[in-house]
């Protein structure tokens, strides 16, 4: 394959400004362990993960251009087999060794925040539900522009500010209820008003970014927070406390979620889709 691999310093990228001016908002090493656990339920959540991986490939049909070398960046062993399926050749990468172990060879395991690629190595990067847990959004842009060969081709999704609304509510509310203060239980989310900005900013032309939501259901709201861990998506916040939550905590918020005529109680997943063209 025509990827090659480079040795980086943190101080190859310290001219980027992260979206939350330098702040370590999450802690990696729990990021990675939340996906080692998750290799063996992520199949649990296969509907979800394949319908938002459908929504980002059909991005694909918009365009005449071929692709041959492709970086699949944590895409939970969903990505990578489809794109070698349309004839592209395509590398896996992920923070958790067993997780990018699911996509098949070839993978590697790396970091989102420190590339090890060097430039021109792909014409297409793929990274689908896998930008939100970084720290610095605007430094992982710039090295995934810096991996792409010219007018070579990036498409992101991620979770965008309103995802999970109605349960952060909910948790807020029944927090303060039942201990008369909070701890950050969600993660943070983006805005998408930032988000072309931010691919201008990394050097991308015709920066694109729009977003779908998309109701999640449950006939028992504690069927999110199964969901939630199956995919890996546990709480990763620096600040998140460690002490063991009440136990009526999650039971009586997770009641609180509205609910559909049909009974069925909902949250929202606001999908953010992102496209840049390396120059």
């Amino acid at each position: 394959m025509a990827w090659r691999l480079v040795r980086r310093h943190p101080a190859d990228f310290r001219g980027s400004r992260s979206l939350t001016d330098g702040s370590q908002i999450f802690d990696r090493a729990a990021v990675r362990r939340h996906r080692d656990r998750a290799v063996t339920t992520v199949s649990a959540v296969a509907p979800i993960l394949d319908d938002v991986a459908d929504r980002l490939l059909d991005r694909l049909a918009d365009t005449t251009r071929r692709f041959t070398h492709a970086l699949d960046l944590g895409g939970r062993g969903i990505i990578a087999p489809r794109l070698r399926a349309l004839g592209i050749a395509t590398v896996a990468m992920d923070l958790s060794e067993k997780m990018a172990a699911l996509s098949g060879a070839p993978y590697l395991v790396a970091d989102e925040e420190l590339l090890p690629f060097g430039e021109n190595s792909f014409d297409l990067v793929v990274a689908n539900l896998s930008l939100h847990w970084v720290n610095d959004l605007p430094g992982a842009l710039i090295q995934l522009r810096r991996a792409l060969r010219p007018e070579g081709l990036l498409l992101a999704s991620m979770p965008l500010l309103g995802t999970l609304d109605e349960a952060r509510r909910a948790l807020t509310e029944t927090e303060t209820e039942l201990r008369g203060g909070i701890s950050p239980r969600i993660s943070p989310f983006p805005e998408l008003r930032d988000c072309a900005g931010l691919l201008q900013r990394a050097g991308f032309t015709l920066p694109v970014a729009d977003f779908e939501d998309i109701d999640l259901l449950y006939a028992n709201p504690l069927g999110l927070l199964r969901d939630l861990q199956a995919a890996g998506e546990r709480n990763a916040i620096r600040e998140r406390s460690r002490a063991v939550p009440p136990r009526a905590l999650f039971p009586m918020a997770l009641m609180k979620l509205p609910v559909t005529p049909e009974g069925r109680f909902r949250t929202t997943l606001r999908l953010g889709i992102m496209t840049g063209w390396a120059p």
